[in-house]
């Protein structure tokens, strides 16, 4: 019997997938990956792990199982019932934007021990950030388990007040699509000034990775980073008035995160 079952094999599902047959942390026969799609469960098979279409064919339940849903809001009241007799022998987790735990607690029981999640998609080659909030229900020798389990994907964070998960969602969760428009904009801005279209993309992927890396290794703060590269009067400081007088990109920033929180809130409202 596997130790985790992966409800949905999305975008977001098949990144977890990945991220924990990369590490090494679960084999592919400990996970069971449940996925109606016959597409993206052909792509859970091709990484050697058990699927199904449905959770009918779950016959057995382990001393400890994770049920993992990496499913869209709008499918839980459907598919969440089918594992509520588990409930025993599980401790849940969500991946869902926007729905609250109370949520799975109506469908589930107040009695099961749920776990919110929100990842990103570089958890699929360990990279990804992950914030959690657990129930009562989820003891604290459950804790390092829960932390196990995620950390193959990248750093985890964990918080207890659970309405700070929708600014979570607008910073990491959505985060990466940002900085990829980001890498986008920048590769067009090169190809504008004449560069090849590949070596204005190359330009743009390496100066951000190598940007993020450099920053990820600093103790000090990120402005300084900022201010090391930036000579008075020089081109860097030329870029950066566009940017940063009074604070327009900030603003932008602000507004775009704040954009992304209230879509969470919604979200939860919409149930």
């Amino acid at each position: 019997m596997p130790k985790v079952v992966l409800v949905g094999c999305g975008n977001m599902g098949h990144a977890m997938l990945k991220g924990w047959l990369r590490s090494g942390r679960l084999k592919p026969e400990e996970i069971l990956v449940v996925e109606p799609a016959d597409m993206l469960r052909e792509k859970a098979i091709t990484l050697g792990a058990l699927a199904l279409a449905d959770a009918n064919g779950i016959t057995d339940t382990a001393p400890s199982l994770w049920i993992v849903f990496a499913i869209k809001p709008h499918a839980i009241e459907i598919v969440v019932p089918h594992y509520v007799r588990f409930k025993s022998d599980a401790i849940y987790v969500s991946l869902a934007a926007g729905t609250p735990i109370a949520t799975f607690e109506r469908l589930l029981g107040k009695d099961a021990a749920i776990v919110r999640c929100m990842p990103n998609t570089p958890v699929s080659i360990g990279e990804g950030m992950m914030v959690t909030v657990a129930n009562r229900n989820v003891g604290t020798t459950a804790a390092p388990l829960i932390r196990e389990l995620l950390a193959s994907g990248g750093k985890v964070v964990e918080i207890t007040d659970e309405t700070l998960m929708d600014a979570v969602t607008a910073i990491s969760g959505s985060g990466p699509a940002y900085l990829f428009h980001f890498v986008e904009c920048l590769a067009a801005a090169a190809a504008g000034m004449g560069l090849p279209a590949d070596t204005a993309k190359l330009l743009a992927l390496q100066t951000v990775y190598g940007a993020a890396a450099l920053a990820n290794t600093s103790t000090g703060e990120i402005g300084e980073l900022r201010r090391q590269v930036t000579s008075p009067n020089g081109t860097t400081a030329a870029a950066l008035s566009v940017l940063m007088t009074d604070g327009r990109l900030q603003k932008l920033i602000a507004e775009a995160t704040e954009a992304a929180r209230s879509r969470s809130i919604e979200l939860a409202r919409e149930e």
